[in-house]
């Protein structure tokens, strides 16, 4: 029986939307043990004896708006934290949590602790592209002073990722950067360009922004600074072409006539850029299982998080990444 730790507290839906999203996982995989975090005295007016869900209860929660890194480090009844214990006790094979990024972050890294020989953790979601393939972006948002030796872990991490969940035999990793020429960024896009072209993968070189939705490389690699901003940028240019669409086509009785053939394009467009297609991304670089859902996530996103957890767990993810950094030897010391 494969284990999964949902922490259903903190995200904007908590619980009664993931705790849905738990059963319908529940009933489509009885594979899986699904074990929801939080209150239980909370969790228990959605939760009945018969549930095929189990209650782990944590007396507090980390809210959004909270320092992340601090709350984790003070409150060990907090959700999050509870979840990454039972991962790090061997009681969970995997935790997901749609709450606070860097509570979940810090959880991972001081609770379930690090990979050896790996510095830093990355958060690695998918990013849609246009020809559904997708790229895996990381690091986007789990540490926002990286190292040159991060970026080339960051690499081996994700191709290794690519290859077990896409069956890509040499993905492509891009460094994201100002242009594509080599010698172009900042002093740490040089210093990772040069280790990344001795690294053993398929360095294709520099990439920019403006061509990841057309799939310029498998693998992006970036510091967790730049890579958030490009995830934010995305979002909102994204959610603000739709609304104004939306405006343009309800603007009056002729354009709703001919948006009427244009619904369901429109809406599978839609769809394609939908976090809730992919359920969340991976912390990369931790010594177990880690996923970070959106914290919008309704029901489906969270089924689709679950089921993103149970496929790495039943394909061995984190001894494929293991492996991956014993057989490269690429060591946090930079040796």
């Amino acid at each position: 029986m494969l284990r999964i730790a949902v922490d259903v507290m903190g995200a904007d839906h908590q619980p009664a939307e993931l705790i849905q999203g738990l059963s319908m996982a529940a009933e489509e995989w009885p594979d899986v043990q699904l074990i929801a975090v939080g209150d239980e005295a909370i969790l228990s007016q959605y939760i009945g004896s018969d549930s095929k869900l189990k209650i782990q209860h944590a007396a507090d929660f980390i809210r959004p708006d909270m320092d992340g890194a601090h709350a984790v480090r003070r409150n060990k009844q907090a959700s999050v934290v509870v979840a990454a214990t039972l991962v790090y006790n061997g009681e969970a094979d995997a935790m997901i949590s749609a709450g606070n990024t860097g509570a979940l972050v810090s959880a991972g890294f001081l609770y379930i602790k690090r990979l050896d020989d790996i510095k830093r953790a990355a958060l690695a979601p998918m990013i849609p592209t246009v020809d559904n393939v997708g790229v895996l972006a990381l690091d986007l948002g789990a540490d926002m002073d990286s190292e040159p030796l991060q970026l080339v872990q960051y690499a081996i991490m994700g191709s290794a990722y690519r290859k077990m969940f896409h069956g890509m035999e040499r993905p492509r990793v891009g460094l994201l950067n100002v242009g594509t020429e080599d010698g172009k960024g900042n002093f740490l896009s040089k210093q990772a360009f040069e280790l990344l072209k001795t690294a053993p993968i398929n360095f294709i070189g520099n990439v920019e922004a403006r061509d990841v939705l057309q799939r310029n490389c498998d693998v992006l690699v970036c510091d967790g600074f730049s890579g958030n901003i490009l995830l934010k940028a995305m979002e909102g240019t994204a959610n603000t072409m739709f609304s104004i669409i939306r405006d343009e086509l309800s603007a009056s009785f002729w354009t709703k006539l001919l948006a009427l053939p244009l619904r369901k394009r429109l809406r599978g467009i839609k769809d394609k850029y939908n976090y809730k297609s992919t359920g969340g991304g991976i912390l990369l670089g931790v010594n177990g299982l880690c996923f970070k859902a959106h914290g919008s996530s309704d029901a489906l996103a969270i089924k689709n998080a679950i089921s993103q957890a149970r496929y790495a767990i039943k394909n061995d993810l984190l001894n494929v990444i293991r492996s991956e950094i014993k057989k490269f030897d690429v060591k946090s010391d930079g040796k």
